[in-house]
Formats: C-alpha cells, sequence, structure tokens
C-alpha cells in the first residue's frame, strides 16, 4: 500500500476505508473485510456512533494493531480541554486500543463562533505528548483556521482532513498542506456519486476498461500528499477501490476531467464554518 510520509513521520495509507454512516455488525464487518483484503487505514469519529464497531473488528483482526493506522476525530461541541480529553478517552476504550494513530478536531468548534481556537489546539498538542494520540491533525478547517494553528501556534498537525474530490478544487488548502510538509485526506472523494456520473468520468472510463469511481478515486491518489477514504461496505467495492491504485491516467484524461465544474460541495451542514471561497 502506498503511504503519505509526512514531516511529523506520520506515514499514512493513501486509501483508507470511510465507515460512515455505518453502524454496529455492518460496520465491524466492512472493516474486518478490508484489513484481510489488504486496507492498513481506518477512518472513524465519535460523531459517526461507530467506534465500537470498527474497535470490535480491530480486537478481532489478526493483523497486529501497530500495522493498523486509525484516525479517529472529536466532535465540535466537545472542544474544551476536558470535554476533549474526556472524548479521547471514551474513543480509545471503544476503539480497544491504548492509543489513536491520527486525532483530528473533526468541525471548528460552534460554527466558529465564540470557540477558543488556540485551547483546543493547546489540548492536542498535550493529548499528543500524551502519547495517547501518536499524531494529531484537524478536519474542515478553513485556511486561515489552519494558518493560525500551524504558523501561528506552531501546532505539530501532520494532517488536514476536508471534502475533496474531482468538482471541489482545494487547491489553496493543497498548497497550504504540500509547504508544511502534512497529509491532504479527502473525504466523500466520490462525491457521492456525482463524479461517476459525469459524461468525463464515463469517457476516461471507458478508455482504460475500469469502473467512473475508480476514475475519480484515482484523480486522487495520484496527487503528492492526498490519501481518500471512501466508504465500502461490501467485497466488490472495497476491491474496487483498491484496484484504483494501479491506474494510470495520461495527459489527455487529465485534461479533460479538469473540464468539470470545480464548486461543488456536496457535505455542509449548518454547523459548517464559512468556507474559503
Amino acid at each position: 500500500m502506498q503511504t503519505i510520509a509526512t514531516r511529523q513521520k506520520l506515514h499514512l495509507p493513501k486509501l483508507g476505508l470511510g465507515t460512515w454512516p455505518m453502524l454496529d455488525e455492518e460496520c465491524t464487518h466492512a472493516v474486518q473485510q478490508a484489513l484481510a483484503l489488504g486496507y492498513r487505514h481506518i477512518d472513524t469519529a465519535t460523531g459517526y456512533n461507530n467506534e465500537a464497531a470498527v474497535g470490535k473488528a480491530l480486537a478481532g483482526s489478526s493483523i497486529p494493531r501497530e500495522q493498523i493506522h486509525v484516525t479517529t476525530k472529536v466532535w465540535w461541541d466537545k472542544l474544551q480541554p476536558e470535554a476533549m480529553r474526556q472524548s479521547l478517552d471514551d474513543s480509545l476504550k471503544a476503539l480497544q486500543s491504548d492509543y489513536v494513530d491520527l486525532f483530528l478536531i473533526h468541525w471548528p468548534g460552534n460554527a466558529g463562533k465564540d470557540w477558543n481556537l488556540e485551547q483546543s489546539i493547546e489540548t492536542l498538542v498535550e493529548l499528543q505528548q500524551s502519547g495517547k494520540a501518536k499524531h494529531i491533525g484537524v478536519a474542515n478547517f478553513t485556511l486561515p483556521m489552519l494558518r493560525r494553528a500551524v504558523d501561528e501556534l506552531g501546532a505539530p498537525l501532520a494532517a488536514l482532513q476536508v471534502e475533496y474530490h474531482l468538482m471541489l478544487d482545494q487547491q489553496p488548502l493543497l498548497d497550504f498542506v504540500r509547504q508544511h510538509g502534512m497529509a491532504l485526506t479527502a473525504y466523500t472523494p466520490l462525491a457521492r456519486g456525482k463524479a461517476a456520473e459525469t459524461a468525463e468520468v464515463q469517457q476516461v472510463a471507458k478508455k482504460h476498461g475500469v469502473l467512473p469511481s475508480q476514475v475519480a478515486l484515482q484523480w486522487l491518489l495520484a496527487q503528492d500528499s492526498v490519501a481518500a477514504i471512501p466508504k465500502a461496505s461490501g467485497k466488490a467495492n472495497q476491491q474496487s477501490n483498491l484496484a484504483a491504485l494501479d491506474i494510470r491516467l495520461d495527459g489527455e484524461d487529465l485534461a479533460l476531467l479538469e473540464q468539470l465544474p470545480k464548486n461543488v460541495r456536496v457535505v455542509s451542514p449548518d454547523f459548517a464554518p464559512q468556507w474559503d471561497k
């Protein structure tokens, strides 16, 4: 499995298994199956209500825990120091693990109002220093928030997780991540199926004899510093996503895909920050 090596010494497998919105036995089975197929990157969160299901899969796997990268996240209403500490402790208990490989702030607090970013970042760093989180990062941060955390506060962030796919331009965030030796994990990497439905993606897929979803995934996976975490519960989809790692898009393909709209955002809850223009 290809990995991204960050400045903070995080080695992040480029393809991971996204587990939202899988629950209970479906989630446990999907994680067990993915690990058996060769996945070594599992993404979960307190907000997904499936950490215990992921933990059951990890505990039942013959693959040593240290060979599996696990990301989890603290929800936006738990960003006060004590609440963050408790959230991680609860996550570790659910995951049946002494540590998590990557711990993220899932969303900026309180839609960016009345939220002490500095305090949250300090607590994040403290949790890394405690050993409970091997690496730390943030999700759904805007560029100004990212600059504040990394450039001004000096947080040793290893990763940023944001919505990113063929139909949403994230170049400013990508530039920042690359400049700072971080990884960018793309969630909703298939734009909830929208990317695969476009004529351009279908044309490229037909040319290579692959699935449209594989084209959309490879477009991301080929990029420096970018990982992707598509959700897949079935074995066929998990295998298909793994096979996307081996596809090679040429200049003609990339030029065609560049014609797609780049402003399609499919995840923007009412507590989301004001996105970068």
